[in-house]
């Protein structure tokens, strides 16, 4: 479950990212679990339609007019992403459980990297900020959705063969 926690944080901050990371590990087969979900991530419509929105939302975020995170349809479309990769990164017959972590952690990362960004801007402006976030974000979602989950390890081995 603290894979779903932790692509909810990721989706705090870029509401499309999870989508993108989750696609790539679809298309790679490292998602951890058979799942509808995983199986929709894979379809390569769904997987190039989550590059394309993370790229555009990542060119977006650089724009003056680019409004908070925290506005209503920002914090929807966080509540969405977070809930689906939530409920991808969760272990079989936890998805609900996993969604409603995401959506948790989603939220409050929205708030907690809208008061660090603007910090950020105040004393490295916009631009610098968002490439320097991007890159952070990225990299935590695409860590987080090909890492293997824990729970299918017991003592450094499979489990259920010990």
């Amino acid at each position: 479950m603290l894979r779903s926690i932790l692509m909810g944080l990721v989706a705090g901050q870029r509401a499309m990212t999870p989508l993108s990371a989750l696609a790539g590990a679809a298309r790679r087969g490292t998602l951890p679990h058979d799942n509808p979900e995983a199986r929709l991530m894979a379809h390569p419509l769904f997987a190039t339609g989550g590059v394309v929105l993370a790229a555009a939302e990542m060119a977006g975020d650089k724009m003056k007019t680019a409004p908070d995170r925290t506005v209503f349809l920002g914090l929807l479309a966080r509540t969405i992403t977070s809930g689906f990769a939530g409920a991808t990164l969760a272990p079989p017959r936890r998805q609900l459980a996993g969604a409603a972590l995401g959506i948790g952690a989603a939220i409050a990362s929205s708030y907690a990297g809208l008061a660090a960004r603007k910090w950020a801007m105040q004393r490295w402006g916009q631009t610098s900020t968002g490439f320097a976030e991007e890159a952070i974000v990225l990299s935590a979602a695409n860590l987080i959705a090909n890492a293997r989950p824990a729970e299918d390890h017991i003592g450094g081995r499979p489990a259920g063969r010990r």
